[in-house]
């Protein structure tokens, strides 16, 4: 049986859950046309309040993400990963309460709303309030609420996190979020009382009060040691986040608020507390631990480039899919891409661990579109070049190209830097090798014959020579005889005969199994048979157009259960899916093999590679190889 007042009254509205602020804006439409609008002021400012709030958490979740610029500085080193994500996705719930508390304010004291815009005499008050009243009763609640029914039942859940974020903060039950809401109320009635109460006293105390909150769960360190240094009174003063980030570690101390002050008096002050914020904020100017693997992304198009933990993070934890709210972002979108094509580097973008290894995923700031103007391309492969030498440099093993980053026309799949640089300890690898495995698995074993367009690319070739060694019919579409008999050449001579060039798509107008390396259009998949099934390996993906056929996924696997740290999804992906080229990286690096995998596939390692990446518990995702 539920503990009273540990569940939220509105938790399974959902989303529908901001209905609830339906109330104070139609107050507010409706003072319009009212001559009394002395509630509808008070409801709006709860609105404006409540959006400011939520501004700040964002703000500090967005800042924490960004491991570019933190990643050095992190306290608790793992990821937040999708459990701990789903747990927090309702971590603004204590914010529509803390409204609807304001509300019963108003009714309770309704001359709230006459307060003066500004009174410098009620930032003082607040302040003293502050130290006398809601500093030691949050210290007290937060010490009973480490006792053994009260945890059990209530706390654990926020201490259930095993990152603290900014999100974190908000992340309780329903009895701790109104306590809490006491704490922040009971100063700002207190100045309304004693005659000292402002509308910016309100704003600026209630947004501190959230300001802090984040300070203290962000993960970061931000505060340096030497402020502390030059003025040691004020490390009793205010809270750092590795103060706050030991109570989450070792729960019988730092309890207080945000003046470690009042757990000098209570005894429970952690000794290690200075010397890990020292420590802490020393290291943050050296490297931290060095990626076993990178894989080397780019940013596809405007709107995807607003799929990452640093923008909102519960979007980028679910696959990508264009939302409406992400629509008025897109001039920032815009802005960021005039940014970092006239200023960046490739930079961090999110990490998790297999296997006790370090996986990193770095970017490089350029737009898909950009890959195909050609005053670009040197600029590119500059940055390429930039990814791969910092990685050598920092001793990483493996760095696997995405996509574009590994372009035929661009580098030779990678050849151009290998080439350039023999002595390179990092091993540059395309990953081709394991996306044919997983396209040719899909294929059903009776299959005799299949249709291939993108038939002389990298990927085309691998697998027109696997399957003709496997004696099934490849119909190869390419204009160029040259290019395809060159291909034909390489099979072995019994083989030969089952590579067949072909010119047009009405060649397969019989042939149910398309693998598709080259976009197709519409009127073009109205030549496949009904009941084709269309495998893929272009991006991005033809549109599904044919309601009488299947499409396949891109070739994508699945990591293995044990992944840690793991909290967004890689473009379109499922959770804990990689696209092939991302799991061929990592199943070259966890077999130790010392070559680079760059240019031509070498279609005798594809069944090795295959076996490699199951024996390591990567699974293939097709929903065509389930159905079949």
């Amino acid at each position: 049986m539920e503990a009273p007042l540990s569940t939220w009254p509105w938790e399974k509205l959902g989303s529908f859950k901001y209905l609830l602020y339906g109330p104070f804006v139609a107050k507010v439409m409706y003072s319009r046309h009212q001559e009394d609008n002395i509630m509808a002021t008070w409801c709006l400012h709860v609105l404006i309040l409540c959006s400011l709030r939520g501004l700040i958490y964002q703000l500090w979740s967005s800042f924490s993400n960004m491991l570019f610029l933190t990643r050095n500085r992190r306290i608790i080193k793992q990821g937040v990963d999708f459990k701990q994500i789903d747990k927090e996705w309702d971590w603004d719930n204590f914010i529509l309460l803390q409204a609807l508390m304001a509300s019963l304010a108003y009714y309770a004291f309704p001359n709230l709303v006459n307060l003066p815009i500004w009174d410098l005499n009620g930032f003082m008050v607040i302040i003293i309030l502050h130290i006398i009243f809601s500093e030691p009763l949050y210290y007290y609640f937060h010490r009973c609420f480490h006792g053994s029914y009260l945890f059990k039942h209530y706390h654990s859940l926020h201490h259930s996190s095993d990152v603290p974020q900014p999100f974190t903060a908000g992340h309780a039950t329903f009895l701790e979020q109104i306590l809490l809401g006491a704490v922040i109320g009971i100063p700002i009635l207190g100045c309304y009382l004693m005659g000292y109460g402002s509308v910016a006293m309100i704003y600026s105390y209630v947004l501190m009060f959230d300001f802090l909150r984040c300070l203290g769960h962000c993960n970061f360190e931000i505060i340096p040691h030497h402020l502390f240094l030059a003025f040691p009174f004020m490390k009793y003063l205010i809270y750092t986040p590795t103060y706050h980030s030991l109570h989450h570690t070792e729960m019988g101390t730092n309890f207080c608020l945000f003046m470690p002050l009042f757990d000098v008096v209570g005894n429970t002050l952690n000794p290690k507390s200075w010397d890990m914020h020292t420590k802490a904020s020393i290291e943050s100017g050296k490297n931290g631990r060095v990626p076993d693997f990178v894989f080397l992304a780019h940013v596809v198009d405007m709107t995807s480039a607003l799929h990452v933990p640093y923008v909102f993070r519960s979007f980028s934890s679910t696959p990508f899919t264009t939302k409406l709210y992400i629509i008025p972002l897109l001039p920032l979108s815009f802005l960021a891409m005039i940014v970092m094509w006239l200023y960046s580097k490739p930079f961090l973008n999110t990490f998790y661990y297999l296997q006790g290894y370090l996986h990193q995923t770095w970017v490089i700031p350029r737009f898909g579109f950009q890959y195909f103007l050609p005053f670009a391309t040197e600029g590119i492969n500059n940055q390429i070049e930039q990814a791969i030498l910092r990685a050598d440099k920092l001793g990483v093993k493996v760095i696997s190209l995405a996509a574009l980053n590994k372009n035929e026309a661009l580098n030779g799949g990678g050849t151009l830097f290998v080439n350039k640089h023999p002595n390179l300890k990092v091993r540059v690898v395309h990953g081709n090798t394991l996306t044919a495995a997983v396209i040719l698995n899909e294929i059903p074993k009776h299959i005799t014959e299949v249709f291939l367009t993108g038939a002389t690319s990298k990927l085309g070739r691998a697998i027109a020579l696997y399957l003709c060694t496997r004696q099934v019919r490849v119909l190869m579409l390419t204009s160029s005889t040259e290019r395809f008999q060159k291909i034909q050449k390489e099979a072995p001579a019994e083989y030969q005969k089952y590579l067949v060039q072909v010119t047009k798509y009405q060649a397969a107008e019989n042939c149910k199994t398309w693998i598709v390396g080259k976009w197709i259009t519409p009127r073009e998949q109205k030549f496949a048979p009904a009941g084709a099934h269309f495998h893929q390996f272009v991006v991005p993906p033809v549109l599904p157009f044919r309601s009488d056929c299947t499409y396949g996924d891109l070739a994508a696997m699945r990591l293995p259960p044990h992944v840690k740290g793991l909290g967004s999804c890689e473009y379109t992906m499922e959770r804990g899916v990689v696209h092939a080229c991302h799991a061929g990286g990592v199943v070259h690096s966890l077999e130790g093999w010392t070559h680079h995998e760059v240019g031509a596939i070498d279609v005798h390692r594809i069944d090795l590679v295959w076996k490699a990446a199951l024996k390591h518990g990567l699974m293939p995702v097709s929903s065509f190889t389930e159905n079949h």
